[in-house]
């Protein structure tokens, strides 16, 4: 389709994403996530087509990572640079955090010509996605007492419960790969464990998949060994949103069976819940040789289970024998980066460059999300950017 014909099958979607945070992808109806998916996809094909989308003149966005990033940290830059605006990276050890500065006074000194601020948080179970609101509050407040000339919204970029950027690149990778969002209705994803000789892996990546596949009938099947649980609480939302959107959710402890007749495969090592749990408090306490003694401690128990990993062997029994392998990345590759690890390194070869492609949708999910929090009329704006054709590259 052309990029008209794009903006005209977004018209009839009814959305609520106008100054409206993105921090869970639950917290958003069907229609706002198509209409990211569908904006995001014109933002791409407009600059393939050599068409700026810049809708501003000035402007920051504001980066705070709390953990360390490569994929995101600069498809967020790519993304306000592809809107117009400066990044700016708050960096906690150079400001006034560590001398005591409050959310409250951070937010606001941070946002006088702030349009958007990109959080990563996700160390702390309980924490991360708390301090997101908690954000947004003082925001509110900033706002509504005339310190801040507009209020700047906020995009989840990982926290401790969802990753939304990255799951929502994954849908639609998944949709450009299937043709359509209703083609993967009966689509069989396995979200499974992957051992890994590294521990602490946040649960926001297999949550966060859960959390989205299950809203458009796709069947999903959830495999770990026994005890690494996600959080209770996403396994039900994501089990009660595959039975009403007529898909299913099962959780299986072999990967070996759970990957038969598979339409897609995401193996991806996370921490469990109760493990996370410990670590927290640990962190919180600044307990150093209680983290040892737990890291110690998973690595052996991760070690149990190396023959979790993704290889031929396992890939044959998928559908065709040949269901698309996912992955956030990095991976952990065995022989390549690492002796042992979540995916044999020729399965992954024979991947590679579609998870480059799944990861190079994000700087556009990421803009998308932007540019439906800046425009009431998004797809009015599109038309006219559409209309005047600006090039981005002048030759």
């Amino acid at each position: 389709m052309n990029l008209k014909e794009q903006i005209d099958i977004l018209l009839p979607l009814k959305t609520e994403l106008y100054k409206k945070d993105f921090l869970l992808t639950w917290e958003k109806s069907e229609s706002d996530l198509r209409m990211i998916l569908g904006v995001a996809q014109i933002l791409k094909d407009m600059r393939n087509q050599n068409i700026s989308p810049k809708v501003f003149d000035s402007g920051l966005a504001i980066s705070q990572f709390r953990d360390n990033s490569t994929r995101t940290r600069f498809s967020f830059s790519s993304a306000a640079n592809l809107l117009g605006l400066e990044i700016q990276d708050l960096d906690e050890g150079k400001s006034q955090i560590a001398h005591g500065e409050t959310v409250r006074e951070t937010a606001n000194m941070i946002s006088f010509l702030a349009d958007f601020i990109g959080i990563r948080d996700d160390m702390f179970l309980g924490e991360g996605n708390k301090y997101m609101r908690e954000v947004g509050q003082a925001l509110d407040n900033g706002f509504a007492e005339g310190v801040l000339p507009r209020r700047p919204g906020i995009i989840n970029l990982q926290c401790d419960i969802d990753h939304p950027t990255q799951s929502m690149a994954d849908l639609l990778h998944l949709k450009n790969e299937f043709g359509s969002l209703e083609n993967l209705k009966g689509k069989k994803i396995v979200m499974s464990w992957a051992y890994s000789p590294s521990y602490g892996k946040p649960l926001s990546v297999p949550q966060g998949i859960i959390g989205l596949m299950s809203r458009f009938g796709m069947n999903i099947e959830l495999a770990y060994p026994e005890g690494y649980e996600l959080i209770p609480e996403v396994v039900g939302l994501a089990k009660k949103q595959a039975t009403i959107s007529g898909g299913s959710f099962r959780i299986s402890h072999s990967m070996k069976e759970a990957v038969k007749d598979a339409d897609i495969v995401y193996p991806k090592s996370w921490a469990p819940f109760h493990i996370m749990q410990q670590r927290t408090k640990l962190l919180q306490k600044n307990d150093r040789a209680g983290l040892d003694a737990l890291e110690k401690t998973c690595l052996a128990q991760n070690a149990q289970h190396k023959d979790w990993e993704y290889n031929e062997e396992k890939m044959k029994l998928t559908r065709n024998s040949d269901a698309l392998y996912m992955h956030c990345l990095p991976a952990d590759i065995s022989g390549i980066s690492c002796t042992e690890g979540e995916v044999a390194g020729e399965v992954f070869e024979k991947y590679r460059i579609k998870t480059y492609l799944e990861a190079g949708y994000k700087p556009y999910i990421i803009a998308a999300m932007m540019f439906t929090q800046q425009f009431e009329s998004p797809l009015k704006v599109l038309q006219n950017i559409l209309e005047k054709k600006n090039p981005r590259i002048k030759y």
